[in-house]
């Protein structure tokens, strides 16, 4: 029934009239990366002045601390592109960096102690205070070493004309924006039910440091490897899993996407109730907070979601407000790992994917999900995390056990149909190439970015923290070498100045205390 819905769709989706819609798909990626010594330790340097200013570049800011990177680039709609601004901002930086190279991995390299890792600083604005104690209550909630965790998040939307066509198709009178963001949340919602596909074929963080279960208690078969490497021998992302973004009060959040107003009313709730854990972290000593509020979330940021709906805010306004006011504009997927063998992060064969696949959640029939199937999706996703590449797992799809042999040969043969339309409307073949090439993935696991990692490792005989220090002075080598496309040096300079001069537009123009400003924001 579900394949022959899409099929339905994608005929009429292949008239005349509709066949180059999808023409015009934009992206951006916003990619972490941490700052390490050529001896492979935590960089212990503030954020570089000659990079720019943090709180205010365009391109390049910090997210936990001052030693994780972040580079964003601009949307896009040509996928080449866009990984060669990454690439350009990536060069601009490096050549900045004084005597360190960009971690190519998602878990971090070797930190002794928690402490090493200084809290992102902002300057003294209002806002940017706001962002270093939002930092400061992350640190005291969930500990500074998840925050040392670097991932890719891809944001996609889709072109005007095609929601035009497709709610033609549908024979959908409500209002364009409602029909957007009501397509938007289907999406998501398939998106949760097969996440644990993407893992699968793109988790690539089987192996750690065990520096980072330093004074932790992990029930987890670990198996070590070298001097100080921990490895799940069927591991896939273990950034996703309990090790990572997770923590046990968001667990019991019940934030569902079956409608807009049902998304950010819970969203709202969770950020506007006092949790009794985060009441006992108190004050510092001399009386300064430890966290903006203690509430179960401080702000909508602190909702560790796999993906989430967006719309750009206007100045002021809170992610909830900016979704309430113009409904879903793009969609953010954050369950990606950094791709160590790719220098970007993220290669251009998991872009052409990521498009299939979020169409194909997009175009596919989306029932409403409930909470206990949302959980049915994590436990499936929590497989996958720990143990996807062993033969004999078999996860629950609806009322069945199925191996993911069997259910990902089902997905692959749907995404083979979107390819072939999203080729045909580009005359290209690489969105086929990519489903194909993939596919190998589902019959052979060490085809996956993890089985290919822990061969990699093995045969190496290297630590995991060796292993990919080579990897950064590998690709340190060829940023040195690549020649700026899309940004010139001069541009990213100019970005540079004039974000000084914006952060300090903004520390002039505060007329609040911090404590006047703060009880100011969430007033409102």
């Amino acid at each position: 029934m579900k394949k022959q819905l899409l099929q339905s769709t994608l005929a009429a989706l292949y008239l005349e009239e509709n066949s180059k819609s999808i023409l015009g798909i934009t992206r951006g990626i916003e990619r972490e990366t941490l700052r390490i010594s050529k001896e492979g330790r935590l960089s212990s340097n503030t954020h570089p002045k000659s990079i720019g200013s943090a709180l205010t570049h365009k391109y390049i800011t910090t997210d936990f601390s001052e030693s994780l990177l972040e580079f964003i680039t601009p949307a896009t709609d040509n996928a080449e592109r866009t990984l060669n601004q990454l690439r350009d901002i990536q060069k601009y930086t490096q050549a900045r960096l004084d005597n360190e190279v960009l971690w190519p991995m998602s878990m971090p390299c070797f930190i002794k102690n928690q402490d090493e890792i200084a809290l992102a600083d902002y300057g003294r604005s209002n806002i940017g205070q706001m962002k270093t104690l939002y930092r400061e209550g992350l640190k005291n909630r969930y500990g500074s070493m998840m925050q040392a965790i670097a991932g890719v998040h891809f944001n996609i939307s889709f072109p005007k004309l095609f929601w035009e066509s497709l709610q033609k198709i549908k024979d959908d009178s409500s209002k364009s924006q409602d029909f957007i963001s009501a397509g938007y949340l289907g999406l998501i919602r398939n998106f949760k039910r097969e996440l644990w596909l993407l893992s699968y074929l793109f988790g690539a963080s089987p192996a750690l440091c065990s520096s980072f279960l330093e004074g932790k208690e992990s029930k987890l078969p670990f198996e070590k490897l070298g001097e100080g490497s921990l490895y799940l021998p069927y591991g896939t992302a273990l950034r996703l899993g309990d090790l990572g973004y997770t923590n046990s009060e968001q667990s019991a959040l019940k934030v569902t996407y079956n409608t807009l107003e049902e998304y950010t009313e819970g969203l709202k709730k969770a950020i506007s109730t006092d949790s009794g854990l985060y009441r006992n972290i108190g004050t510092n000593e001399d009386g300064s907070l430890k966290q903006l509020n203690s509430n179960v979330l401080q702000i909508e940021n602190e909702f560790y979601s796999p993906i989430r709906p967006k719309r750009n805010a206007d100045l002021g306004e809170t992610p909830i407000d900016a979704l309430n006011r113009g409904g879903i504009e793009y969609i953010e997927v954050r369950a990606l790992d950094v791709n160590p063998f790719s220098d970007t992060g993220i290669s251009l064969q998991q872009i052409h994917f990521l498009d299939v696949f979020l169409l194909y959640c997009l175009l596919n029939d989306a029932p409403l999900m409930s909470c206990d199937e949302q959980n049915i999706s994590q436990q499936n996703l929590d497989k996958v995390v720990n143990q996807g590449r062993d033969p004999n797992l078999t996860l629950q799809k609806g009322n069945e056990s199925v191996s993911i042999k069997t259910w990902g040969k089902d997905i692959f043969e749907q995404l083979s149909l979107v390819a072939k339309w999203l080729d045909d409307a580009h005359e290209t073949e690489h969105y086929k190439k990519a489903i194909n090439e993939l596919s190998l993935g589902v019959e052979d696991p060490n085809q996956t970015l993890s089985g290919q990692y822990m061969n990699e490792l093995k045969a190496s005989g290297k630590d995991n923290g060796c292993f990919a220090l080579d990897l950064a002075n590998q690709y340190q080598n060829q940023l040195q070498s690549h020649q700026y496309i899309e940004f010139s040096e001069s541009d990213l300079n100019a970005e540079s100045e004039k974000s000084f001069v914006k952060q300090l537009q903004i520390e002039n123009t505060d007329k609040l205390t911090f404590d006047e400003f703060l009880k100011d924001y969430f007033k409102n």
